[in-house]
Parts: C-alpha cells; sequence; structure tokens
C-alpha cells in the first residue's frame, strides 16, 4: 500500500502539478501509508507527530474530493489552536494552487463578521477551532449538511484543551454518511472512545519512531527571518572558513535557487536533486570529494547514500520535515572520529519543531545569536585560537620552533610574531 513517490498515489494533474512546484520529491512515511486509505473512502486514525506531513496527508485527498464547482462546505478540518489552524490553511491553499477551491480558517479573536461574509459567499474547505467552529454552527452561518469527510488534527491536543464536548457536538452535526480522518501523536483512551463512536471500520497508520541521538556533534540553532537566510548562511560560511559543507534545503527548487545565489557571490556551490541523472550525479559528488565544490545544496532524498569523510558542518537551511531526517543530515558530518557541527536556520514559528527535535534526539541544541559582520572578526580570531591550540596539542612542533627561533634572532619578540601570524590569518594573506 505504501506508496515511493507522488506518481504511484495516481492524483489529480493539478494536484501533482502543485506539488511538482512545491518541490517534494516523494511522500514521508504517514502521507505514503495514509493517502491511499483515505482517496479509496475510507475513515483512518494516523497516529504521528507534528512536522511528518500529515497536513498533506489529509489535505490532498481532501483536495481530490472536493467538488469546486458547489458552494457548499464539504470539508470540516478541527484544530486545537488558532496557529495550526492558519498553518493547514496555508499548506492547502499552496497545494490548491491549481484548483478553485476555496478554503477558510476560522478561529476566535478574529473579527466574526468578516468569517460569516467568507461563509456565505461559499467555501469548500472550512479549517477552524472547535469553540468558533461551534459558534458559527449556533449562528446558523456554518451549513454542515454537505460536509463528507471531517478531520480532527492533533486530536489530543484538542481534548487536553478541554474541547471534549465540543467535537462530540460538532460531530454529531455532520452527516453520518461521511469519511472520519483523525490524526493524533497519541492514542490515550478517550482519543479510541472518540473513534470507537464516530469512525466506521478506520484503518490504523503509524509511524514508527526510531530513536536515534546524534554523538559527537555540536549542535546550534539561529533564529532567522526567512529573506535573511542567503546572508545568514554566506556570513557563517565565511566566519567559520568552512571548506566543505552540506547545505540542506526542503525542495528542488529552493536548492536552485540557493546555488544560483551563492554562485554569483563567489562561493564555490553546486547542487544535488532528484533531477539530476545519475551520470550529473556523480560528476558533482567526485568534484566535491575533490574539494572543487567547497558547499553541496541538497535535498534530503538526494543526499541519500552521499558517503563523503569530511564534511565539517551541516545546515539546516531549511527545517526538516521531522525528526529522523534532522538526525539523518547532522550525522553526514563528524565522520572518522572528528567533531562534527550541525547548524539549523529556525524561523520564529518553527521554535515549537526544534523543541520536538530535542525531546526526540535527548540532546541539547543551543540557541546563537546570528553573527553579525562585525563579529566576524572576533568568531575568526576564536577559531584560529582553538585550532592553535588543538595543533600545540598534536606536537611535531620541532620544525617550526627553529623557524620562529631565527625570527627572535633578528630582534622581533614571540608576542610580535605570534600578532604578525594572527594578522596574516585572519586577512586572509597568504
Amino acid at each position: 500500500m505504501e506508496s515511493s513517490t507522488f506518481k504511484d498515489l495516481h492524483l489529480s494533474r493539478n494536484i501533482e502539478k502543485a506539488i511538482e512546484e512545491l518541490g517534494f520529491e516523494e511522500p514521508t512515511p504517514i502521507q505514503a501509508q495514509s493517502i491511499p486509505h483515505i482517496l479509496e473512502g475510507k475513515d483512518v486514525i494516523g497516529q504521528a507527530q507534528t512536522g511528518t506531513g500529515k497536513t498533506a496527508s489529509f489535505g490532498i485527498p481532501a483536495l481530490e474530493m472536493v467538488a469546486p464547482n458547489s458552494r457548499n462546505t464539504q470539508v470540516l478540518v478541527l484544530c486545537p489552536t488558532r496557529e495550526l489552524a492558519n498553518q493547514v490553511a496555508d499548506e492547502l491553499n499552496k497545494l490548491a494552487k491549481y484548483q478553485q477551491t476555496k478554503i477558510l480558517p476560522v478561529y476566535g479573536g478574529q473579527n466574526i463578521d468578516r468569517q460569516i461574509k467568507a461563509l456565505r459567499s461559499g467555501v469548500q474547505i472550512v479549517i477552524g477551532t472547535p469553540g468558533r467552529i461551534m459558534d458559527h454552527i449556533e449562528r446558523k452561518t456554518l451549513k454542515l449538511n454537505n460536509v463528507e469527510m471531517v478531520v480532527l488534527d492533533e486530536a489530543d491536543e484538542m481534548l487536553d484543551m478541554g474541547f471534549r464536548e465540543d467535537i462530540e457536538s460538532i460531530l454529531s452535526s455532520v452527516p453520518e454518511e461521511r469519511q472520519t480522518i483523525l490524526f493524533s501523536a497519541t492514542m490515550p483512551a478517550p482519543i479510541m472512545k472518540l473513534a470507537q463512536r464516530f469512525q466506521k471500520n478506520p484503518v490504523h497508520v503509524k509511524t514508527i519512531h526510531k530513536v536515534v541521538t546524534a554523538p559527537n556533534m555540536e549542535q546550534s540553532y539561529f533564529e532567522v527571518k526567512h529573506h535573511m537566510k542567503p546572508d545568514v548562511l554566506c556570513r557563517m560560511i565565511d566566519i567559520y572558513d568552512v571548506k566543505s559543507s552540506l547545505v540542506f534545503c526542503n525542495t528542488k527548487k529552493k536548492v536552485d535557487e540557493l546555488v544560483s545565489l551563492l554562485k554569483t557571490r563567489g562561493f564555490l556551490a553546486d547542487a544535488l536533486h532528484g533531477d539530476l541523472k545519475q551520470a550529473q550525479r556523480e560528476k558533482v559528488m567526485a568534484s566535491f570529494r575533490k574539494g572543487e565544490i567547497e558547499t553541496l545544496v541538497a535535498t534530503d532524498v538526494a543526499a541519500r547514500g552521499i558517503d563523503v569523510e569530511n564534511i565539517e558542518v551541516v545546515f539546516n537551511y531549511d527545517m526538516p520535515q521531522d525528526e529522523e531526517s534532522y538526525v539523518h543530515r547532522i550525522g553526514r558530518t563528524g565522520r572518522a572520529g572528528r567533531q562534527g557541527i550541525a547548524f539549523t536556520f529556525v524561523t520564529p514559528k518553527e521554535i515549537y519543531k526544534i523543541k520536538s527535535i530535542q525531546k526526540y534526539t535527548k540532546t541539547k541544541i543551543k540557541n546563537q545569536k546570528v553573527p553579525t559582520r562585525s563579529d566576524a572578526e572576533d568568531f575568526k580570531a576564536n577559531m584560529l585560537s582553538k585550532k592553535v591550540k588543538e595543533t600545540i596539542d598534536e606536537g611535531h612542533l620541532g620544525k617550526y620552533m627553529h623557524w620562529v627561533e631565527s625570527m627572535l634572532d633578528e630582534d622581533y619578540t614571540s608576542m610580535d610574531v605570534a600578532a604578525g601570524l594572527v594578522k596574516m590569518m585572519l586577512s586572509g594573506k597568504k
């Protein structure tokens, strides 16, 4: 039943086109397992964490079944918070780019008159918090008699927040001949009771979390606004004097855009993604191993099987889709006994993902301040100091001490020699 590509799911051309433009190369495990069942009209219980791609798991089938020509509400999605309702609406709108489907998030704290006006104009998919959905049902501004699919997203969170009665009331208000989809990170007894009462022979789908930790790894994250990511990446490659880095983006399109930008700024960069033929892929990898490419920008799928010993830094330019992907990504650095470095760029909306990754990997990911341009020299000096100490500790300095001693004979102090070398190294003079 599991599908390895979106093509295997036999989706409509409009949805396929939107997925291609978003650049997603293959379904996540929860998508591959649940989409075929939902497309067949079955009720589904999906156990999956946030960040595993579950929105598309129900969003793609919902968009496939909607009749855009009808002004009736046909899909109702319940979410615990306004933030999640907005996230779900954003993602569904991206997937619905080539459809005439109207999608509306409704939640408390937003002007209800504006919501009523939008609902009256005809909305096929309504995404909302239980309290505000109940409000619209009572006002008769939301009619549920044509609803064919109800989705409970993060059902355990909704029950924890005390929405049980509202949910039961809403589910009792929609037609019995409907599809009911339930997604939850955990499956406590109240969730199972809800499923028994409102679902018909549901298919259970679960993504198994393999708990993996990342040893010998310096992990940090930086809060970066989306438009600042290219500047911050370039600055950090310069500051840390990175000669071999792997940069992860979530889509093929983003990979190509970033590589183009890096090249225009003079970086030795190239791309690795699913559109490359095997011969091109091998050529890129050979150049990366030889050091002709210093920054390799890749998608998760394309990076599978990369076996390069000396990757100094992994940059998560985009937050990974799920926790396991994070571990696979950062495992590309720190090989052969060396300590690896992993830097993750996090937009303000994604902070919750870092928390779930820390919980999953049982490791601390340090929150660091994005270095300013004026910080660059201090950073470089600290990095140089670290490298010098490591070199001294390694020993075998006899020949070099002889050279320094010969300079001391010319009336230079050891402090003069050391300061001159530091200045030369930091200014890039050879």
